[in-house]
């Protein structure tokens, strides 16, 4: 049996989640009227991971098995974050702002049934049904690292497949240039979709967007699970984007519409702060976010509320293959 960890020094909340990142994103919300200051208070706490103390009260998420290959160039040799910690510290706006919020606000969000729509600037559209999500293509499982903006980072096992084979069946026309995302909006089902304070004064639907060569790089996953099992309602389910080098806020959850089109679209973030989350978001230690540092990250691995884990950030997240992509662009302007 292993000893219990004793830390060697004396550890506050802000060792595990850098309570100034933290505040400085939501003071944007804040400056805008759309969170209480007591609000804040208590969004702090669960940022700074004291929900963790109560995991085990919580019930589990029961997903269902899925099959899957592992292709070896995708088992990367890194610690996992634990699968409870995955779980359990999200963004996901439409159900709260704090991290614990998803998991706590999601418990009985229905998936199935569910559709996916590919539409716009292509020759065949397609529409699928909740089956089809896992059962059209064959699902591998990836492990991606995942780097927030806020400066912490995990380590995922993904399952899914990769989105430019959904839009190669979709055969985009000639003049197709960028993917539109959109995420469900159902306010009855999404309480931050219902309330501008619980959802941090985003204009809903949430919607992201890419490049067409972005999204049909190979690294571009689909995900319908994690941890061998369908994804959680607060992890996206029943499918959301994984774009590894790109910082976590590009990679948008629970689909339902994607569209093909020669307009750059609109994305939430960049819509809601321009000069803070660009729309490429590119993960760059060298472009500071307007109000904190990208040169490093906390990764969340083990140890829960004690977890000490700086790391230097890597130019993509480390996907050094997607570089090519833009050659010849000033990354600073293009953020």
């Amino acid at each position: 049996m292993a000893k219990p960890f004793k830390p060697s020094v004396k550890l506050t909340d802000n060792d595990v989640t850098n309570e100034d990142v933290y505040k400085s994103r939501r003071s944007l919300l804040k400056s805008m009227g759309f969170v209480g200051a007591s609000t804040l208070l208590a969004k702090s706490a669960g940022a700074a991971g004291w929900f963790w103390e109560n995991e085990e009260e919580k019930a589990a998420f029961k997903g269902k098995a899925l099959e899957f290959s592992q292709p070896p160039k995708f088992q990367i040799a890194e610690t996992r974050t634990p699968e409870d910690k995955v779980t359990s510290y999200n963004n996901f706006y439409e159900f709260g702002t704090s991290k614990d919020a998803p998991a706590k606000n999601a418990t009985e969000f229905q998936t199935n049934p569910w559709t996916l729509k590919v539409e716009g600037m292509v020759k065949n559209p397609i529409e699928l049904d909740y089956d089809a999500l896992t059962k059209r293509f064959p699902l591998e499982e990836r492990i991606y690292r995942l780097r927030c903006v806020e400066a912490w980072s995990m380590v995922v096992p993904w399952i899914g497949f990769e989105l430019g084979a959904l839009l190669k069946q979709a055969d985009p026309l000639m003049s197709a240039k960028y993917v539109a995302f959109e995420t469900l909006y159902d306010p009855e089902q999404m309480p931050g979709q219902r309330s501008r304070f619980t959802g941090g004064g985003i204009d809903y639907p949430y919607v992201e967007g890419l490049r067409l060569d972005e999204a049909m790089h190979p690294l571009t996953l689909m995900s319908v699970g994690l941890y061998g099992k369908t994804l959680p309602p607060q992890n996206g389910a029943p499918i959301r984007l994984v774009v590894p080098w790109k910082y976590g806020f590009k990679s948008i959850k629970s689909i339902v519409r994607i569209s093909l089109t020669d307009k750059k679209p609109p994305t939430t973030w960049n819509r809601l702060a321009a000069n803070e989350y660009g729309f490429y978001a590119n993960v760059n230690p060298n472009v500071s976010h307007p109000r904190w540092s990208q040169a490093s990250e906390r990764r969340i691995t083990t140890g829960g509320l004690l977890a000490r884990n700086r790391i230097d950030t890597q130019m993509f997240n480390g996907y050094s293959e997607v570089a090519p992509l833009y050659k010849d662009m000033d990354l600073s302007r293009y953020y």
